[in-house]
C-alpha cells in the first residue's frame, strides 16, 4: 500500500487523493504540513528536500511534486486509460495543463486564497485582494475558452488535467466575499466534476 504524506486541506494533496479514489487505489495518509508539522523534520526532509506536501512513498520509492505523483500513480497502478493516454499527442496535451497549473494558475490563485482564507479578517489587504482577483479571473478565462463545446479539458472523458484544475477550481468558486464574472463553460465543467465521488470526498470540503 502506498503512503501519502500531507494534510487533507492542501490542494496538492487533494488532487492526489481524488485520483486514488478514481482508480480505487488503497493508500495510507499521514498528516503533515502547517499545524501538523513533520515537514521540517530531518526524516521528512530526507524524503523531500523541499519540505512540502505531498510526498509519496511506495515501498523503497519516494516521490515529491504532486503532478509527478499523479503521473506515477496512473502509470503504475492503471485505471481508465483515458486518465493519461499512452498516445504522445494526447499525453502532451494533458501535460501542458499540468504545467500551466504550476506556472500560471497557482501563482495567480495563491495570493487570493491566502489573503482571504488564511489571513484573519482584520489583517486582510482588501485592495490587494481585489487586484489579485482580477488577475486570477483572467487566468480562468483561458480555461473557460478551452472548455467551449467540450465536457472535459482534453477529449471526451476525465483526465488528470481535470483533476488538477478541478481541485483549484474548488478554491476559486468556494472563496467567500468576491465578485466573479460569469464563465459559463467553466461553471458547467465544474458542476460536472462536482458529481464525482472523489471530488465530493476529498475536494468539496470547507476551505481552510
Amino acid at each position: 500500500m502506498i503512503t501519502i504524506w500531507g494534510r487533507a486541506n492542501s490542494v496538492n494533496v487533494q488532487k492526489v487523493l481524488w485520483l486514488c479514489e478514481e482508480i480505487s487505489l488503497r493508500y495510507n495518509r499521514i498528516d503533515a504540513g502547517l499545524q501538523f508539522g513533520h515537514n521540517t523534520e530531518p526524516d521528512y526532509l530526507a524524503m523531500n528536500p523541499m519540505g512540502k506536501v505531498p510526498t509519496l512513498v511506495d515501498g523503497d520509492f519516494v516521490l515529491w511534486e504532486s503532478n509527478s505523483i499523479l503521473r506515477y500513480i496512473v502509470t503504475q497502478y492503471g485505471g481508465p486509460s483515458a486518465l493519461y493516454p499512452a498516445d504522445a499527442k494526447a499525453r502532451a496535451s494533458i501535460d501542458r495543463w499540468l504545467d500551466w497549473s504550476l506556472s500560471t494558475l497557482q501563482p495567480a490563485e495563491r495570493p487570493v486564497f491566502w489573503g482571504i482564507v488564511r489571513t484573519p479578517e482584520a489583517e486582510r489587504d482588501i485592495k490587494k485582494i481585489a487586484t489579485d482577483v482580477v488577475k486570477v479571473a483572467e487566468v480562468w478565462n483561458v480555461l473557460d475558452a478551452q472548455l467551449n463545446g467540450r465536457d472535459f479539458i482534453e477529449g471526451e472523458s476525465l483526465t488528470i488535467a481535470d483533476i488538477v484544475l478541478g481541485a483549484f477550481a474548488k478554491r476559486w468558486f468556494g472563496l467567500p466575499g468576491i465578485e466573479r464574472a460569469r464563465v459559463p463553460n467553466l461553471e458547467r465543467w465544474y458542476a460536472l466534476l462536482a458529481t464525482r465521488s472523489g471530488f465530493k470526498k476529498h475536494v468539496d470540503v470547507e476551505l481552510s
